[in-house]
């Protein structure tokens, strides 16, 4: 009869208690969940302290255990981080943080001479606010994480000079993006009648396929550098390969990711008959600074047909830390193509609207609810900008989640499609083998607990990876 009596005493409340209490039972049953995930697979790295008998082939017993040994760094930087962000998303909500930031902005408005009327110019204000908040809380731990983790792991590239400067540099470039687009939205939501949900939409559509187009020419080379893919066997196969699937390559370029950290990646980008790839001098065996570091440290130097060098020398050389061949390397980007050619560019970007749409169609028919401003502690006004904020982050936290769990089960599929893609390419012993080199240089674990990788892992554990490329091997 208690619980009984309980439940009934929570549905007499006012709908404004009701619903914050919701969101904030359900932030923290979503923190729970996720911390018993990290615990089932921290356990795996804690007992985990052998290779497998499976793994044997694919993985020296030093390679795993530091492996092992950065993943149960990250699971511990991962557990007190969320947990800080929680206590702090909580503490916000409780004590009235979103409706007394919202007052400030209010106030440096009055300052400068705008009124309750310049609704959007108090917004922005309030986006500044809140997103230099978020910088300065979040910064001690990027900066644990950059210069203890990674650094203990052999993977920061940065001095503090350099992290400093390109924090500052993201932050900037933010707001140049955040706060017009923002002011834009809200404009178009003031003005769009019964229908602005659709306008809203638009909008946002636009914005999300001229930011895809312009990033890697305009905004990324703000932080890294890009310089063209040089002349060569590489560039050639590259090329040879993407016509012979009809990819509309235009120019292939090397990012200088060595300069941040010694992971790899490499993607493609662009629209239409614009195609450009880029890879990270990580991923390049030829390329990478890193390679050329361990050399020169060592005083070694190999000669380049391998005659007359010592032992050390060549087991140095064949141990190298970083990159793949250039088979390995046009194994890895027929992978990358296979996602342009069998449309799950497309698939993701259609999934993405349609999910844009939805929501804002839900948020048009929520918006003129107060009580959803009141749970928040906005009884006199509601501001476009804040019911954007309560709708979309905390009213949709359930359909979010179970949104992005389907997300992460269709990304498997569509990677292992892409392997077998890479497969038809004739790439499947050099993808095999790529494979094992980018999770050596990753020191990415391989084992992994069930329910924790079915969440989680939106690319397949490596092993159901590298057992379905062998059985592709064995066709």
């Amino acid at each position: 009869m208690g619980m009984w009596a309980s439940l009934d005493a929570m549905w007499e409340m006012p709908a404004e208690k009701r619903i914050f209490g919701a969101v904030l039972l359900f932030s923290w049953t979503v923190y729970l969940w996720e911390t018993f995930l990290a615990q089932r697979q921290r356990r795996i790295y804690k007992t985990t302290t052998h290779v497998p008998p499976e793994l044997g082939q694919i993985m020296d017993s030093e390679t795993f255990e530091k492996s092992r040994l950065y993943q149960l760094d990250k699971s511990t930087f991962s557990f007190w981080s969320g947990l800080y962000s929680e206590i702090e998303g909580t503490l916000i909500l409780l004590f009235g943080g979103i409706p007394y930031l919202w007052r400030l902005s209010g106030r440096f408005c009055g300052y400068a001479g705008f009124g309750p009327e310049y609704e959007i110019t108090q917004s922005l204000v309030f986006l500044l606010l809140a997103t230099l908040f978020s910088a300065l809380t979040g910064l001690p731990w990027s900066l644990y994480n950059t210069f203890v983790i990674e650094e203990k792991h052999g993977f920061n590239q940065q001095t503090l000079g350099f992290f400093m400067k390109d924090a500052v540099k993201k932050f900037i470039v933010t707001q140049c993006i955040l706060l017009p687009v923002s002011s834009l939205l809200l404009y178009i939501i003031k003005i769009g009648g019964d229908y602005f949900f659709i306008y809203a939409w638009l909008f946002t559509l636009v914005v999300s396929l001229v930011l895809v187009t312009i990033y890697a020419d305009y905004i990324a080379p703000l932080f890294d550098k890009f310089t063209p893919l040089p002349e060569g066997k590489l560039k050639q196969e590259i090329e040879v390969m993407a016509k012979s699937i009809d990819f509309p390559l235009t120019k292939v370029y090397v990012v200088e990711g060595s300069k941040r950290s010694s992971h790899s990646n490499a993607y493609f980008y662009g629209f239409f008959k614009n195609k450009r790839i880029v890879l990270f001098d990580t991923l390049l065996e030829e390329y990478s600074v890193l390679n050329k570091d361990i050399l020169e440290e060592s005083g070694m130097e190999p000669r380049k047909d391998g005659e007359g060098d010592s032992e050390e020398i060549k087991a140095k050389v064949k141990n190298k830390k970083q990159g793949c061949k250039n088979e390995e390397v046009l194994a890895v980007l027929g992978h990358e193509l296979g996602h342009w050619k069998l449309g799950h560019t497309v698939k993701n970007i259609i999934i993405s609207q349609m999910n844009s749409f939805l929501c804002f169609f839900l948020f048009a028919v929520l918006i003129g609810r107060k009580e959803l401003f009141a749970a928040f502690g906005f009884y006199t006004s509601q501001p476009t900008l804040i019911g954007l904020l309560i709708i979309f982050q905390f009213i949709f936290s359930p359909y979010n989640e179970v949104l992005s769990f389907c997300l992460t089960v269709l990304s498997r599929r569509f990677e292992f499609q892409a392997d077998a893609f890479a497969k038809k390419l004739g790439k499947a012993k050099d993808l095999y083998s790529a494979l094992i080199k980018l999770n050596k240089d990753n020191l990415g674990f391989p084992v992994s607990d069930w329910l924790f990788s079915m969440w989680h892992y939106s690319h397949p554990p490596l092993l159901e990876r590298l057992q379905a490329l062998e059985n592709s091997k064995q066709d």
